[in-house]
């Protein structure tokens, strides 16, 4: 069995032990398998075990790797992870299901427009810049609000959760715990949080999304 595989198994007995001890009647997180600077010998196992969520950050890596196995594969949901340009939005509404990092308005407006030009709809996560850090992209939390209403609205977007990356202070429970309250404030269901090491503290915070790319294929080059 390719180590991949082995990984992924491992990860999910660990995650339902989590699950198990905190008493949690709830789904499992879905796990997407961050893939970027891996090839596609190295997820290809992965899709042939039967695993669905891959996360990407770089748009033309993304194009160069899924476009023909999207095209046979219709069970595979790609999740862009990364910082999006308003000039690579044209290509990766055609190609992506989930879009994870959603932090301006000028993006928003974007999105919006080729969704309708496409006539496709991602599910889309705002991407939430919780320690007012200058070098991470988000919407601070006092304008979440009535950004997610200009979003949904506005511009007809399918707002369906919140995404962030905790500032790296050893604290990411209290971030995460910080982010499902304003989850549910706005009736969200989805939470994108935890990544290889933190994703046990995510799921004690009802994540639903867990990025884990290292974890599951090894270190990256």
């Amino acid at each position: 069995m390719h180590s991949s595989i082995v990984n992924l198994i491992s990860i999910e007995k660990e995650i339902q032990l989590k699950i198990n001890k905190i008493n949690a009647a709830r789904h499992k997180p879905k796990i997407i398998a961050v893939s970027k600077n891996f090839k596609m010998n190295k997820i290809a196992p992965l899709i042939e075990y039967g695993h669905t969520n891959f996360g990407e950050n770089k748009v033309q890596e993304a194009l160069a790797k899924w476009s023909e196995i999207k095209n046979t594969n219709d069970k595979i949901k790609l999740h862009l992870l990364g910082k999006l340009q308003s000039n690579k939005v044209k290509y990766v509404i055609p190609l992506f299901d989930y879009i994870h990092t959603l932090d301006s308005l000028k993006l928003a407006k974007k999105i919006s427009q080729e969704q309708i030009k496409r006539k496709k709809n991602l599910k889309i996560f705002i991407q939430i810049n919780l320690g007012r850090e200058d070098q991470k992209n988000g919407i601070l939390i006092e304008q979440v609000d009535s950004f997610y209403k200009q979003c949904i609205d506005d511009l007809g977007l399918n707002i369906v959760g919140l995404m962030c990356l905790p500032p790296n202070d050893s604290n990411s429970i209290k971030y995460f715990l910080e982010i499902s309250k304003l989850a549910k404030k706005l009736n969200l269901k989805e939470l994108s949080m935890g990544m290889s090491g933190d994703y046990l503290d995510a799921i004690e915070a009802n994540s639903t999304y867990l990025r884990i790319g290292s974890k599951i294929f090894g270190d990256r080059n």
